[in-house]
């Protein structure tokens, strides 16, 4: 006996459980599927989606980044500066705020005290320019450049809280401050909040009848931190000295660097594309919607072709010989005849090995450990031991049957 007929008498038990096509194409039908409105508006949201996404992706590349949110004096925002400004107010010091180098030309007067952070978007000519018109000059942001071009000292380490620390007055009650940056004075430069190492927070210089304090006070000064230590009376030691300040914001748009920028991605862009890109887009739209009309909810068809359950069995014979599995054959053999021993034994179709093995003994009468290891031991491992369970497996199947007649003839 071959290894293909004993698994083609063994499986077919095993297929006769399996769900019809009709019972099948019934299920499928039952089940809800979208329409072809759902479709459409899904489609619809996407293309919407990725528009938006392009034209946000469009405004962050073509915009320039703001300068004015550093210590901007009419900013209410944690990095602004109108807390320190509206106090300056208060001490009766007029404050005014100017977008541009020419209105704080015009602003200056004798007298009056220029503000500014660091103006990364003027050129040297152009800051010193700016300053010349100016009594008092107040950098607020410092910068390795402006540093330089003032002729004022070097940067330092040895950060930490310092206090004033020089003959300066209007610092006497300014008590202690946690410094942004320090540094190395120069020649007839004044340094004032030194620290332990001889660095100085503040630098202060007069040049040609001008004064000028250089400080790093991006976070002192801010709205989030000047109640902190002795911020706010540094920030009216510096600004509150005068009557009248002019505080300049700078632009990219006012600076003489813009002239030698690279021309942005809205600058770039011909006038054409925009319209040319919407237009493409609604087309697209539209055919999503003429496509999406023709497609109508899916209908469930019955198979053309019904598969025999005697095909099946025979096809998963032959690849079970093809293999020479003969662990799984002689699975598929006992399950089989575990079944067919069931139903003649009167046991539910779930029955164990074990269960099946006692009925038969008992109706035999032969002992239970044998049969045990027949309907439920080790699967053999060649051809040769798959025949001989086979055999002894008929053998008790038609021992069975014959005492399943013999006991019902009347």
């Amino acid at each position: 006996m071959s290894t293909t007929d004993i698994s083609t008498n063994s499986a077919g038990a095993a297929d006769s459980s399996n769900t019809s096509p009709a019972d099948a194409a019934g299920s499928t039908a039952a089940a809800r599927r979208p329409g072809r409105r759902g479709n459409v508006l899904g489609w619809v949201f996407v293309v919407a989606l990725l528009i938006g996404i392009a034209l946000l992706s469009l405004r962050l590349v073509s915009t320039a980044p703001p300068l004015g949110g550093v210590l901007n004096p009419e900013s209410p925002a944690p990095g602004g500066a109108k807390a320190i400004a509206e106090l300056v107010r208060q001490q009766g010091t007029e404050v005014e705020v100017v977008r541009s180098r020419a209105a704080a030309a015009a602003a200056l007067e004798p007298g009056s005290a220029l503000v500014l952070a660091d103006p990364v978007a003027l050129t040297d000519t152009a800051v010193l320019d700016l300053i010349d018109g100016a009594d008092r000059l107040i950098l607020l942001s410092t910068s390795a450049r402006m540093l330089e071009l003032l002729e004022l000292g070097t940067g330092a380490g040895g950060l930490g809280a310092v206090e004033a620390g020089c003959d300066r007055a209007e610092f006497s009650d300014t008590g202690t401050v946690e410094a942004e940056r320090m540094f190395d004075p120069a020649d007839g430069v004044e340094g004032c909040f030194r620290g332990s190492d001889g660095g100085a927070a503040l630098l202060i210089a007069d040049r040609e009848g001008a004064r000028i304090s250089f400080i790093e006070a991006t976070r002192m000064l801010s709205n989030r931190h000047l109640a902190d230590d002795g911020n706010a009376a540094l920030g009216l030691a510096l600004l509150a000295q005068t009557d009248h300040v002019v505080w300049y914001v700078g632009s990219l748009e006012d600076g003489d660097r813009v002239a030698d920028a690279p021309a942005t991605l809205g600058e770039l862009t011909p006038a054409w594309l925009t319209p040319a890109i919407l237009l493409l887009l609604v087309a697209g739209v539209a055919a999503i919607w003429w496509r999406g009309a023709r497609f109508g909810p899916l209908v469930a068809e019955s198979l053309p072709v019904t598969v025999r359950a005697s095909e099946t069995m025979h096809g998963r014979a032959r690849l079970t010989a093809k293999a020479a599995d003969a662990a799984h054959a002689a699975a598929a053999i006992r399950a089989g005849t575990r079944a067919r021993l069931a139903q003649r034994l009167a046991l539910s179709a779930r029955a164990t090995a074990v269960e099946v093995a006692d009925a038969a003994s008992d109706r035999l009468g032969i002992p239970r450990g044998s049969l045990h290891d027949l309907l439920g031991g080790t699967a053999p491992t060649d051809d040769r031991e798959l025949v001989e369970l086979a055999r002894r497996l008929a053998e008790l199947e038609t021992a069975v049957d014959a005492a399943h007649t013999e006991r019902n003839r009347p």
